[in-house]
């Protein structure tokens, strides 16, 4: 994978730093020093039925309050877990991660799992306490998305954040998702969500409702909507999560006959399908960054945010554009932008627009409505392996765990789904319903965690380091030839 490590963790949160241990002793550990505390780490001997006769030596931390534990094996694997004493004085075990005993050494307790994870905050896990349940579980990144809510609830957030971080030690970073100028719906009268039921008749209009709207009314932010569509086109919300059939036009309303029954989330996405082909024509004419978009990013960047992603990125000339935005306005900034690719303008200037950026997600769900739903699988890989090639951070999102908005476990599909992510090498993995308005996020959380800890110690254990080619970045002799040499080291150190 690339920079993952590095890169998703925050330059303004505080690092959890262990000194180097002795190589042939494992009877005492030196102090961890964790922000007002000091952590004692002793190893006793543990029996467990989930490991190996060889894994026989236990990490126990002692510090009173809260701390580690971790089993160490002989493949050099450790299970940490983080454990606070019961007011009996006895530890309540909860998983935090799994770690070699090299990058133990090397760079403390933080978390050295290769996947991170990303956590879209919503009315979910907006509470001091959700956040930090999200933070012990292995959230690496909390996402605000700037689609949903106020610029003072997202502050609200940043700021708990933040105090999560100095107060108890975490190194959770933040990203601001833009909205982006596609289409979309507006609110839905204050409701989280709302379902729509085959046969059902909804009304799209760009008219503003007062409260209460009628019954089955969703507002459109785009005033040429009911010129645009025509009677017989194809709607589709939120990347054909639900589907539309227009039936009728009456002035600015639009009539349409759901086709596809689901869940209708706030400001989810529109697009319209014709002849089996996308319309996107005015979609092509709307700015990447909106106005709405140049006050969030304002926000951000007043807010110090870690990174800043970018909907809709049609073109690297944007990327480049908002770089040179964010140093003017804040000298020394060391903020990424993050390109989504969710569109198929970005597929056609696909190398030009990751070069330009500082890493890449792929949103599966509103690319899946703009190309064939066959094509989204290999757009991934091609995506993933791309970023990988030009040593840049690939994020897979959209539905990973979608059922589990509702439901406490995952589908055995989903489970397959996140492990080819992460079979990929992707660097990162992202919840979006699931963790801000989902009824289970801290156990989607733990699916992801699970199951990409256990895809890594898998490949490592079959040793599958399949060779990659990488573009040749040197132009001059003199350049190739010190490429050649750092490629050579490169190798030497994985290998040998």
């Amino acid at each position: 994978m690339s920079r993952s490590l590095q890169f998703f963790t925050p330059s303004r949160a505080p690092y959890l730093t262990l000194h180097k241990l002795p190589s042939t002793s494992y009877t005492r550990f030196p102090v961890i020093n964790f922000p007002s505390k000091k952590h004692y780490i002793t190893i006793t001997k543990s029996l467990s039925s989930d490991l190996d006769a060889a894994s026989s030596q236990v990490l126990d931390s002692g510090n009173g309050q809260t701390g580690v534990s971790g089993v160490l094996s002989a493949d050099n694997v450790v299970a940490v877990q983080s454990h606070a004493p019961s007011e009996s004085g006895a530890a309540a075990g909860i998983e935090v991660d799994a770690v070699t005993e090299a990058e133990l050494k090397e760079n403390g307790f933080r978390s050295t799992r290769r996947t991170k994870l990303i956590c879209t905050i919503g009315p979910a896990t907006c509470g001091f306490e959700q956040l930090e349940a999200l933070a012990v579980g292995g959230m690496n990144v909390a996402r605000i998305n700037m689609c949903h809510g106020t610029r003072e609830w997202h502050q609200m957030v940043i700021e708990r954040v933040r105090r999560l971080n100095e107060e108890k030690g975490f190194a959770v970073a933040i990203m601001m998702d833009t909205e982006g100028s596609e289409i979309h719906m507006g609110d839905l009268g204050g409701a989280a969500s709302v379902k729509a039921e085959d046969g059902e008749i909804w009304t799209f209009s760009v008219r503003a409702f007062g409260t209460p709207r009628p019954e089955r009314t969703i507002n459109v932010n785009y005033d040429g909507f009911a010129e645009d569509v025509k009677v017989g086109d194809e709607l589709l919300v939120d990347g054909g999560m639900v589907r539309f059939e227009v039936i009728e036009k009456i002035g600015p309303d639009v009539k349409c006959r759901c086709t596809d029954p689901g869940l209708l989330l706030p400001r989810a996405n529109l697009t319209f399908w014709r002849d089996g082909s996308l319309v996107r024509e005015r979609n092509a004419m709307l700015p990447t960054i909106s106005s709405k978009d140049w006050l969030d990013i304002d926000f951000g960047i007043a807010e110090g945010v870690d990174f800043i992603a970018i909907s809709f990125v049609k073109s690297a000339e944007v990327i480049k554009h908002l770089k040179s935005y964010i140093a003017a306005r804040s000298r020394g900034s060391d903020i990424a932008v993050i390109a989504k690719i969710e569109s198929i303008d970005s597929l056609k200037n696909l190398e030009e627009i990751i070069q330009a950026s500082d890493g890449a997600m792929v949103a599966r769900g509103d690319l899946g409505a703009q190309i064939p739903l066959e094509q989204v699988p290999s757009a991934q890989q091609k995506i993933v392996q791309l970023c990988r090639q030009l040593n840049k951070p690939v994020i897979v999102a959209s539905q990973l765990l979608e059922s589990m908005i509702e439901y406490p476990t995952p589908t055995r599909a989903e489970v397959a789904d996140v492990s080819e992510a992460v079979r990929q090498r992707a660097d990162a993995l992202m919840l979006s319903g699931e963790s801000a308005m989902g009824q289970y996020p801290d156990k989607a959380l733990a699916v992801l965690r699970s199951v990409s800890v256990r895809i890594e110690k898998w490949w490592r254990e079959e040793k599958r380091h399949e060779a990659m080619v990488l573009p040749d970045v040197g132009t001059s002799f003199a350049d190739s030839i010190s490429e050649e040499i750092c490629n050579s080291a490169a190798k030497m150190g994985k290998n040998l």
